[in-house]
């Protein structure tokens, strides 16, 4: 039986790629002189890749990650004004308001009343907060974790603390990579949530023949699928 659902959170709950994606379109436009959108694009992309084990996943990552790219691309001579900009594309993307997926809020109401509900989200820790207290979700789950990666130790970490068994535990969302596999390892449901918009770096083979895991189309058909594992 079911007893525990966990929820990821960045484009599970709430829109959070689509922001990163428009914050480096204008980073393209500030440095389209030095060099062509795809070409930079690929250059960030190694340099968030490479600044992970140092940064961490987040915001603050991802722009100290343009700042060396930017850098790089000019051999040392981008101008102090193109970094104060994208500084200034950084805090805007730290402050920008939440946007809700259709249906989360209704489908954790319906949840709480059979299971107990958990958040556990990666990234830096700030910011995670912050968009925790915006969405105005948090005081429907009964434990909330942020951790600055997902693997297999990390949910067993969690779950040993939180008194939680893994084979009564489902975890849901949209990273196959950071959600879905670690915790199918442990014997949870892993249940998929595509979203339209995953970063590259969160992409692996579905792991579609695991008796544990299962895809759905959004967020409104989960609890649904959730009766019928219980």
């Amino acid at each position: 039986m079911l007893q525990t659902i966990a929820f990821d959170a960045d484009d599970t709950l709430w829109e959070n790629e689509q922001f990163y994606r428009l914050t480096e379109q204008e980073f393209r436009a500030l440095l389209s002189d030095h060099a062509d959108g795809d070409h930079l694009s690929e250059r960030l992309l190694a340099a968030e890749k490479r600044n992970l084990k140092t940064y961490g996943f987040g915001i603050k990552g991802f722009v100290l990650s343009m700042i060396e790219t930017a850098i790089e691309i000019t051999d040392g001579q981008v101008p102090t004004e193109t970094i104060a900009k994208i500084l200034a594309i950084g805090r805007d993307l730290l402050g920008h308001p939440i946007e809700l997926l259709e249906g989360a809020g209704d489908v954790l109401d319906t949840l709480a009343g059979s299971y107990s509900l958990m958040l556990i989200t990666k990234g830096d820790l700030f910011d995670q907060e912050r968009k925790i207290a915006q969405s105005g979700l948090a005081e429907k789950f009964a434990a909330i974790d942020i951790v600055p990666d997902k693997n297999a130790s990390v949910y067993r970490r969690i779950f040993a603390r939180r008194g939680t068994e893994p084979d009564s535990t489902a975890m849901v969302g949209n990273s196959l990579k950071s959600d879905i596999v670690p915790v199918l390892e442990l014997g949870a449901w892993g249940i998929f949530v595509p979203h339209a918009l995953t970063w590259s770096l969160e992409h692996v083979e579905a792991p579609v023949d695991h008796q544990r895991f299962r895809q759905i189309e959004n967020l409104k058909v989960l609890p649904e699928l959730l009766s019928r594992l219980s």
